[in-house]
């Protein structure tokens, strides 16, 4: 436990803001069609963005095209496919909780922290369904800690835009024309799913207990200006860290 409690680490305002890069990725996405879900990988020590993904599973048809392991292809490029070390210094942010296929991915390649924003109520592996980063079945000396809730309406809002549009590439069309999005509420946040009541308090400070208590957001506030407005240089801008951070490590992680 109390290792547990050490690899948690205190959220900072770094993590915000990693989030926040993270979703105005997701709104990227979605103003491409697509399931607006994404994610940075950024490398703790430097706090320097070395890979991202954006699903990619409307475009490929191909359901395994999640955000985490678009990112996981970039590291690969980058430092090659058999090279592990680089992910023991890496914090993945994430728009949504990683499904069980990527969690367990995360796992075996040795990930050490997963922040994210919502649950992943159908098929979570970071709490909502299974706790796979935390269990003993798979790469037990490889778990990884997992904070959850940072920016979580603003995900949620994402991925109501999105549902409430016709998509076009799925394989059974649903009628959308009858759905409403609703802007203002949300389900309760279910802390424990995911830490327990001394974790919480050590991620997020004992000043803020009453969320978990009450299984209310870290935040009453919608960040709308992430989710409302069109982020076209997102991309770009991501892009250029990842060149600066590998044209820094070339030598060090030259495969």
């Amino acid at each position: 436990m109390e290792q547990r409690m050490k690899e948690m680490k205190p959220i900072t305002g770094n993590d915000w803001q990693h989030m926040r890069t993270a979703t105005k990725l997701a709104r990227y996405a979605l103003d491409h069609d697509e399931t607006p879900v994404a994610c940075i990988f950024v490398h703790t020590p430097t706090n320097q963005i070395l890979a991202y993904g954006l699903n990619d599973t409307n475009k490929s048809l191909t359901g395994v095209a999640h955000a985490e392991f678009m990112g996981i292809a970039q590291i690969q490029r980058a430092t090659g496919a058999h090279d592990r070390e680089i992910y023991k210094d890496i914090t993945l942010y994430v728009t949504v909780e990683p499904c069980i296929m990527c969690a367990s991915a995360l796992k075996q390649l040795g990930l050490r922290r997963v922040v994210f924003g919502c649950g992943n109520e159908r098929f979570g592996g970071n709490g909502s369904i299974l706790s796979i980063h935390s269990d003993e079945s798979t790469a037990a000396a490889n778990k990884y800690s997992s904070v959850p809730g940072l920016l979580r309406k603003e995900a949620i809002l994402l991925l109501r835009y999105f549902y409430v549009r016709e998509n076009e590439r799925s394989p059974n069309p649903r009628v959308k024309a009858e759905r409403k999005l609703d802007l203002e509420t949300f389900p309760p946040m279910e802390w424990s799913r995911y830490v327990d009541r001394d974790e919480f308090m050590h991620c997020f400070g004992a000043e803020n207990v009453r969320h978990f208590d009450d299984k209310t957001d870290l935040r009453d506030q919608v960040e709308w200006g992430l989710i409302d407005e069109p982020h076209d240089k997102v991309l770009e801008l991501i892009q250029r860290q990842c060149d600066a951070f590998r044209l820094h490590t070339a030598k060090k992680f030259k495969s």
